[in-house]
């Protein structure tokens, strides 16, 4: 049985790495501390079920693939359609959701407001959230298209840490360092966006949400986040669906 913890425990710190979230943000997911969740990857604190099944979600495989699987298990951030996996590999995709979209919005985000003190990773989340949602209200086709799962600060991008990655170095800078005591971590953009892939609608509501939303701080954005109907009707820790922003309540609806 220790065994099987440790094996288990090895492949859930691999799946954490491979998507570069920290122990912080794992254990802020599982709503344990950083100190079981550590425990749980070395292997010295047993799994309980509900346990597993959280985990799971948040790596978006099921259950029995996190539990059985015998191969190495690849986190794929796919930039093209035509991708299939190796033989024997296991793989969790993180949907492309229009990849370079994504990519240039949040450069187009970073050029226009991530200088503003109160702009770190967790006001980004609710923006791009707000932005997403939106434009599907809106005109019921996706802007970026992200994957958002409710968690204790807000709806959260399960894209966000891996596109990120590829792009530091040449597309923006992060960086960690305090707002008010508290850590924060921030990125400067290190080129312009290119912006002949958004059309004029998209541009004009991007605009609208930076406008209404970006001078808030983390609290602020996310307790506003919190009373969004799309938030409100989702389970914790479950992907938060598109669909559900057709039900919002006249604060939030960006409908005429």
């Amino acid at each position: 049985m220790d065994n099987f913890y440790k094996s288990l425990g090895n492949k859930i710190k691999q799946l954490r790495q491979e998507i570069g979230m920290s122990q912080e943000q794992f254990s802020e997911l599982l709503r344990i501390g950083r100190v079981a969740v550590s425990q749980i990857e070395n292997g010295s604190r047993k799994i309980t079920a509900e346990e597993i099944t959280k985990i799971a979600e948040v790596f978006n495989i099921s259950t029995d693939v996190l539990l059985y699987a015998k191969n190495d298990i690849k986190v794929i951030l796919e930039e093209s359609e035509e991708q299939t996996p190796k033989k024997e590999e296991i793989r969790i995709n993180v949907p492309q959701k229009n990849l370079r979209k994504f990519k240039e919005v949040l450069l187009y985000i970073l050029n226009k407001i991530g200088s503003k003190p109160n702009i770190g990773e967790t006001v980004l989340y609710k923006i791009l959230y707000f932005i997403d949602f939106d434009y599907y209200e809106k005109y019921e086709e996706q802007l970026i298209g992200a994957t958002y799962q409710k968690n204790n600060y807000g709806p959260t991008p399960k894209e966000f840490i891996k596109i990120v990655k590829m792009m530091e170095g040449k597309d923006l800078r992060k960086i960690k360092d305090e707002y008010f005591k508290y850590p924060r971590t921030k990125y400067l953009p290190l080129r312009q966006p290119d912006l002949s892939i958004l059309n004029a609608n998209e541009i004009q509501l991007i605009d609208n949400v930076l406008n209404k939303l970006s001078d808030m701080n983390a609290s602020q954005i996310s307790e506003y986040s919190h009373n969004d109907i799309p938030w409100l009707t989702t389970e914790d820790g479950k992907i938060i669906e598109y669909e559900s922003v057709f039900y919002r309540t006249t604060p939030y609806s960006v409908r005429d």
